[in-house]
C-alpha cells in the first residue's frame, strides 16, 4: 500500500534500477505517516561513510506528539540496505554519473519501505518528449472511449 509517491522523480529522471530499503525512524514519525503527513517532493538520497541516507523528507508531526521531545521534520535519517547493494549504489554514483532519488513510500508487511531508484539526469528535450508521449496516451484513450460510445 502507497503512503507517498515522488512523481517529480520520474518527471526530472531516467529511472534506472529500484531498490527497496528500510528506514530507521522514531516513534513520532511512524505514527505522522501512518496518518499520511510525509512529503517527498524536495527528498534526495546521500551516501556518507558507508551508509545510505534520505535527506529533505519532510515528516509533519502530528498535534498529539510527546511533549518531551523535539521534533525535527527535515532530519536525516538513516535507510537500511544490504551492504552489496550498498557497494553496487557507490560504484554506480561515483563512476557512471548516475543520483540516487527516493521515488514511493510504501507499506511492506507492517513495515514502512522506501523505494530508491538509481537515475540519470534528463536533459529539457528528453522531458518535453516524455511529456509529449503522455498527451499522445491520454488521446488516444479519449479516442478509444469516443469511439466505442
Amino acid at each position: 500500500m502507497s503512503i507517498a509517491d515522488n512523481k517529480k522523480a520520474f518527471h526530472d529522471y531516467f529511472i534506472e534500477e529500484k531498490f527497496e530499503a528500510g528506514l530507521v525512524l522514531e516513534g513520532w514519525e511512524v505514527k505522522a505517516i501512518r496518518a499520511g503527513r510525509i512529503q517527498l517532493k524536495e527528498a534526495y538520497v546521500v551516501i556518507k561513510n558507508g551508509a545510505v541516507y534520505l535527506i529533505g523528507c519532510h515528516i509533519s508531526p502530528l498535534l498529539s506528539a510527546s511533549t518531551h521531545i523535539l521534533p525535527d521534520p527535515t532530519r536525516s535519517r538513516k535507510l537500511l540496505l544490504n551492504a552489496s547493494e550498498i557497494n553496487k549504489l557507490i560504484g554506480k554514483t561515483e563512476r557512471a554519473g548516475f543520483t540516487l532519488v527516493p521515488l514511493n513510500m510504501h507499506f511492506s508487511k507492517g513495515r514502512i519501505k522506501l523505494d530508491i531508484g538509481l537515475a540519470k539526469g534528463k536533459k529539457q528535450h528528453d522531458k518535453r518528449a516524455s511529456e509529449k508521449d503522455r498527451e499522445w496516451e491520454r488521446e488516444k484513450q479519449r479516442l478509444v472511449r469516443s469511439a466505442q460510445n
